[in-house]
């Protein structure tokens, strides 16, 4: 087994049932190595969440005899500049305005589906009078990106 698969079984066992994994990178390359791990939840996640996974992390990688080749542990929540990675995302951002962008057009809208093939997006186009509603279904492949749009309004 590799050492992302490593890492992520053993976070997988300590996370509660509301919290997931959406990526771990490790950094290629001679020498030490940096290990990113991001974690998201149904419910949001706290920095003693991402703390309690670091010393997770941290004993597993001693038990495996890797801690002294480890520059850098460093587990976190993405960010709003990260796009959604895993459907589990898109369910949680569901009601929410995001960007997507298609691998030849951005369309902004309501997320309002997703399913283990495609997201649905209703677009508004137009203002008053003219304006359209429409609904799109957009299968994951082709979906470059999807970022969620927050307002301060």
């Amino acid at each position: 087994m590799d050492l992302v698969e490593e890492i992520k079984n053993s976070a997988i066992d300590h996370l509660p049932n509301d919290q997931f994994i959406v990526e771990v990178a490790v950094s290629s390359g001679k020498g030490p190595k940096k290990i990113t791990v991001a974690i998201d939840g149904d419910n949001g996640v706290g920095i003693d969440d991402c703390a309690l996974l670091s010393r997770v992390i941290s004993t597993k990688l001693e038990e495996l005899g890797l801690i002294e080749q480890i520059q850098n542990l460093e587990v976190t929540t993405p960010g709003l500049d990260k796009p959604l990675k895993i459907i589990r995302q898109y369910l949680k951002n569901i009601g929410r305005r995001v960007k997507i962008q298609w691998l030849d057009k951005t369309e902004e809208g309501k997320l309002i589906a997703a399913t283990e093939d495609a997201v649905t997006v209703q677009i508004e186009k137009g203002k008053g009078n003219k304006k359209e509603v429409t609904e799109e279904v957009i299968p994951y492949t082709e979906i470059k990106n999807t970022f969620v749009l927050v307002s301060f309004k």
